[in-house]
């Protein structure tokens, strides 16, 4: 894959901010209690009175501290798996990108969440909204992926 033409990037105005992302560092860890029961989503079963070992998110949500960073959903393309406008997507840049993985992809300047997709040498980022068309990757497109989709939080 190869990365995106600076200048082109720049030149948008639109994408100022992406330096930043580089200059994230992960915060103190946060725990929270976590119950040893499930809740039931049916009829109310007696509580537990018992917890579990602290629950810290970072530890739930984040494999890799340094190569990861969390970006807020916008648009519709990708509902049909679950994840929808105002969901926080949690991206790893280190993970490895396989067909099929989702993705935050960089096209020409614009940032889109979408299904990464191979075979024989043809690669295009799937919508998964059948009102969405998918994105062929062109040799004359600026084409990056910035990094695997490994959870998402939905935010009510």
């Amino acid at each position: 894959m190869q990365r995106p033409d600076a200048s082109r990037v720049a030149s948008t105005g639109r994408n100022d901010a992406i330096g930043a992302l580089y200059d994230v560092e992960a915060s103190i860890a946060a725990t929270v209690p976590l119950m040893t029961g499930n809740a039931e989503c049916g009829f109310p079963s007696p509580a537990d009175d018992y917890l579990d070992r602290p629950l810290d998110f970072n530890e739930l949500l984040i494999k890799n501290a340094p190569a990861t960073f969390a970006v807020r959903i916008a648009g519709e393309s990708m509902t049909a798996i679950g994840l929808f406008p105002g969901d926080i997507a949690v991206v790893n840049r280190a993970a490895r990108v396989v067909d099929r993985s989702i993705v935050l992809a960089l096209v020409d300047g614009e940032f889109t969440l979408k299904r990464y997709r191979r075979r024989r040498g043809r690669v295009w980022l799937q919508a998964e909204n059948p009102s969405f068309k998918d994105i062929d990757i062109t040799e004359e497109m600026a084409f990056e992926v910035w990094g695997v989709v490994t959870n998402s939080i939905r935010m009510l």
